[in-house]
């Protein structure tokens, strides 16, 4: 579906998305039963609890409170001091107790703000709540078959819903946002955040409107479970929305679906279907309350998050796109603490520059494509060594990274990185008789840049000391080749 730029340019774009995501807790959110059912079989990680019998008295899970807390302090703000439960009255195959229990009218974290970047502006996208709340359960749809199936593993699984404002305005931003909200989710360690396993869910709502002061009516599409999903749903319905409008159309306020196979959306169930659902408190489950010095307490324990780590790599002077590479890496390779090993040697700032470019053009590519994937590599031991062996001028540039490359993807590290660089034929040359042997041959070979020399200009040096090392295949030392060079031309 492809809309002319002249038209797609009289309408504004508004998308506010809402974000399910699954706690990382040992136990379901009133229960005690296990809450990691990815490899489990159907129905078996469940409880009274679980299956709503009568009688069955939900427990609140203090750990889920805690992580609830620490989201809210992520989001740049604090979790509120008072909270409650409500129910969530609708019927349905996956929920066996008809209602669902969450957090309606005062829920654990009011306000926030995640801040993203759109074509090199940053963006603040403000977050008008998080509550706690449960998951309910599956149904699957067997094809072929004229029946469903439930599997209530997942109910009861305890979730933070976060809401934001419709903040964003093009397909990129929702795409932006999602990925910022994932990566501030699993710094914080609040998730696993895994989206193949739906960690994390995505339903974006998405309104155009010719005048910039009004929303129009809004669509939902629900469950996208990939940034590309986002971005893709989102460039849909925005176009799918001008076009019908074009055509003197309305749009009609709805749950959708998306299909990834055909890159559409489809209609689900109109505003006119959506159920009313009869919140009112729940009367089995105590209000929650927070204390100041609980929460000052978590201030403490927080980790260091993305907006902090760009800001101080940014002060290095690292590459944008590297930082974003280390910081996806970071949680993708998750046996690889990349950004502790940063961390540790903040205070060296070339070290920082080297290692970080080690670490992205080297490191990270071979771990993503399970060349080096085994743990027990000493990666702090390597690029140390390595670094030392390039600061003394025993190593070129070309030649660290193909030792680091080397030591990555071999079954043992050796002990004396040194020894075995040198046994190896890593370390680059000094001897000046093997280095002046080179020299004469290249010098016969290059006469009018031996002339350029001679006339003052000394950035033929440069080209010579290239031809040397192209010549030796980068084993002698530029910095000896260089003043050899100069001295023979004089």
């Amino acid at each position: 579906m492809m809309i002319e730029q002249e038209v797609r340019k009289r309408y504004r774009p508004s998308i506010g998305i809402e974000c399910h995501v699954q706690l990382k807790t040992k136990t379901k959110l009133f229960s005690s039963v296990a809450n990691d059912a990815r490899d489990a079989e159907p129905n078996t990680l469940v409880s009274h609890i679980c299956f709503g019998l009568p009688g069955a008295l939900p427990v609140l899970n203090e750990e889920a409170v805690r992580l609830a807390s620490i989201a809210g302090l992520a989001l740049n703000t604090k979790p509120q001091k008072f909270s409650r439960f409500d129910r969530k009255h609708y019927f349905y195959p996956d929920l066996p107790k008809g209602y669902q229990i969450t957090q309606f009218e005062q829920p654990i974290v009011v306000g926030g703000l995640v801040e993203i970047t759109v074509d090199g502006k940053s963006n603040k996208i403000r977050i008008t709540r998080a509550h706690l709340e449960e998951d309910a359960g599956k149904n699957t749809h067997p094809k072929g078959k004229d029946y469903s199936l439930v599997d209530l593993n997942r109910a009861g699984t305890p979730l933070i819903e976060i809401v934001s404002e419709p903040d964003m305005h093009s397909p990129a931003g929702a795409k932006a946002y999602a990925r910022e909200l994932y990566l501030t989710m699993k710094y914080a360690n609040v998730s696993d955040a895994n989206l193949f396993y739906g960690n994390m869910r995505f339903d974006v709502n998405v309104s155009v409107s010719k005048d910039p002061g009004r929303l129009g009516t809004r669509s939902e599409t629900k469950n996208l479970n990939s940034f590309r999903a986002v971005e893709k749903a989102t460039e849909f319905e925005i176009n799918r929305q001008i076009e019908l409008l074009e055509k003197g159309g309305a749009i009609k306020q709805e749950t959708r679906g998306w299909d990834d196979a055909k890159q559409k959306t489809f209609s689900q169930r109109s505003k006119e279907e959506a159920q009313e659902y009869r919140y009112f408190p729940d009367s089995d489950l105590p209000p929650v309350l927070i204390e100041d010095s609980y929460i000052n307490s978590l201030v403490k324990q927080m980790p260091v998050l993305p907006n902090e780590w760009r800001k101080r790599l940014t002060d290095f002077g690292i590459d944008n796109s590297h930082i974003e590479t280390l910081l996806d890496a970071h949680i993708e390779l998750i046996d690889e603490q990349y950004l502790q090993l940063v961390q540790k040697h903040l205070e060296d700032e070339d070290f920082i520059k080297t290692l970080v470019n080690w670490m992205v053009n080297i490191d990270i590519p071979l771990v993503r494509d399970k060349i080096s994937n085994h743990r027990e590599i000493n990666r702090e031991n390597i690029y140390l060594a390595v670094y030392k062996l390039v600061k003394d001028g025993q190593l070129s540039s070309t030649r660290a990274k193909e030792l680091i490359s080397h030591l990555l993807t071999i079954s043992q590290t050796p002990g004396d990185i040194e020894v075995y660089a040198r046994d190896n034929g890593y370390i680059q040359s000094s001897d000046e008789d093997e280095i002046g042997k080179i020299i004469t041959k290249v010098i016969d070979l290059n006469p009018k840049a031996v002339d350029d020399i001679k006339s003052g200009q000394l950035k033929a040096v440069g080209f010579l000391v290239g031809q040397v090392m192209k010549e030796s295949k980068g084993q002698v030392n530029p910095k000896v080749a260089e003043e050899l060079i100069k001295n023979r031309i004089k």
